[in-house]
């Protein structure tokens, strides 16, 4: 297998691919006129009637929304006047995001019928660029779990082996970006729901700084309450199969909306370095407190090795001072509360006693007072500002997306579910989490880059996190550090039709 055939400077293009080129390099296609609007989403309608018996990554698609816009695109690029940076451009969403006069689900069945009243602000930024909106992708049960399934929509399989999860909770976008279904699609993450998808099925996916990236109009059904508001973990960002077309996705979605717009402006810091050997490296491949498996491991190690032989400038460790183990049980703790908080209160009434008799950090976070609650949100934020002084002597820090590659599908209660080592053994399914949580809880921007395939055949993903705030720095790396190891790379059983 070859990477997929991909050049985003558009003077010098000489060939673009339309089953896995790059968002950007399909918009330089259009506006050079070697292929149309139309051509390209009819193209994509046809892989998706192909593939998507096998891996039920679309919840529900706009075939004629889509070609409407499609045609309508065309039209403007003879105009010349194209409206965006992906004009042109076919792309998908995560089902829970909305989409006017769609089904918002979150995979709850009680949505089933629901219809989101406006677009999401996201998916109005990238309509507002020019995109074509093909559809929706799954989801699991309200978001939480590191699978893809509903009772409303069924399983999504992973392409690179169908008998594996793509990863949760945006794992229908990364399939449908691994398949060839889609340029481009938006996800959230906050235990891991852009990053461990991407990094099961192969592609590049972006968790922004804590609320760079404005929320509106994902939540159940769509519905556009809570302007503003911050959960202080979840974030929205931008899923694609090149690190050039998550920058460009998100200097699309990131910024204030009203009111915040009124005073407040957002600009992308640029990247700390444009060569890879100028780059100071902080890296770890495993935490003593979570094995990592040796597969995934070995194709990590490479990657560090690339960047030492690029001349980039290698640091071994976490930071001083820095516990992970504590800042798991911050991580968890503040997760459960959040949770808990956004549940109906029928199902809190219900789930009460069971939670006290469990002694874990999501049930303890899920049952606190506001007084316990503060304190450890004080944790978070000495936390960030430990990892900014640490950013002081790296410019990114590189560690495993997750602990192992894609696992089997498996419907046994979150509480009791093991993921199984490949060399032999299980650990626990919240461990899946781990390693994405120092970004989550800090807030700072982490890049997942396909670092290789394993022994076993499936992807491994590369986590980079930057600075708090400067997310075209680990966003530039993924996309330097292709130009060593390579980047994405198309599923066997994916090709062309």
């Amino acid at each position: 297998m070859q990477p997929a055939a991909t050049q985003t400077d558009s003077q010098s293009q000489t060939f673009f691919d339309p089953d896995f080129g790059s968002a950007l390099d399909a918009a330089a296609a259009i506006r050079a006129r070697k292929i149309s609007a139309v051509e390209l989403t009819e193209h994509i309608f046809r892989r998706i009637d192909a593939f998507q018996p096998k891996l039920n990554a679309y919840v529900y698609q706009l075939r004629e929304q889509a070609l409407e816009q499609a045609r309508q695109a065309d039209e403007a690029i003879t105009r010349n006047r194209a409206t965006g940076v992906f004009h042109g451009v076919p792309i998908n969403v995560k089902e829970s995001f909305g989409v006017q006069g769609q089904p918002c689900t979150w995979g709850l069945p009680g949505l089933k019928d629901s219809k989101a009243p406006a677009n999401a602000v996201a998916v109005r930024r990238l309509l507002d660029a020019g995109s074509i909106l093909l559809g929706a992708t799954n989801v699991p049960l309200n978001l939480m779990d590191g699978q893809s399934f509903n009772d409303i929509y069924g399983t999504t399989n992973n392409p690179w082996d169908l008998a594996r999860t793509p990863g949760g909770s945006s794992g229908g976008s990364a399939a449908s970006l691994a398949a060839g279904l889609a340029f481009l699609s938006i996800g959230s993450d906050i235990g891991g729901s852009i990053r461990t998808p991407c990094a099961f099925c192969g592609v590049y996916g972006h968790k922004p700084t804590l609320d760079i990236m404005c929320q509106t109009g994902h939540l159940p059904g769509g519905v556009h309450s809570d302007p503003g508001f911050s959960t202080l973990l979840a974030v929205g960002g931008p899923m694609a199969r090149s690190a050039e077309d998550l920058d460009a996705a998100l200097r699309i979605l990131a910024g204030p909306e009203p009111p915040d717009s009124k005073a407040f402006q957002w600009t992308l810091p640029a990247p700390r370095h444009q060569r890879l050997s100028d780059y100071r490296v902080g890296y770890l491949l495993e935490d003593p407190a979570v094995p990592v498996s040796a597969e995934t491991k070995v194709v990590l190690e490479a990657a560090i090795h690339a960047c030492e032989k690029a001349g980039a400038k290698l640091k071994a460790g976490w930071p001083e001072n820095f516990q992970f183990q504590e800042m798991l049980d911050v991580y968890l703790f503040l997760l459960g509360a959040f949770d808990f908080s956004v549940m109906p209160r029928e199902r809190q009434q219900k789930l009460r006693p069971r939670l006290a008799a469990r002694s874990d950090m999501l049930a303890q976070g899920m049952l606190t007072d506001f007084a316990q609650w503060q304190w450890r949100n004080r944790k978070r934020l000495a936390y960030r500002a430990l990892w900014e002084k640490f950013f002081e002597t790296v410019d990114v820090f590189l560690l495993p997306t997750a602990f192992t590659t894609a696992f089997p599908h498996d419907r046994t209660p979150q509480d009791a579910r093991m993921i199984p080592m490949p060399e032999g053994g299980a650990l626990p399914f919240w461990n899946i989490t781990s390693y994405i949580a120092p970004a989550t809880l800090t807030g700072c921007p982490a890049t997942t880059a396909p670092a290789g395939l394993s022994k076993s055949g499936l992807p491994v993903g590369l986590q980079i996190v930057g600075p708090y705030l400067e997310d075209a720095t680990p966003i530039a790396f993924a996309g330097l550090l292709a130009r060593e190891i390579g980047g994405f790379l198309q599923p066997p059983d994916f090709g062309g039709i």
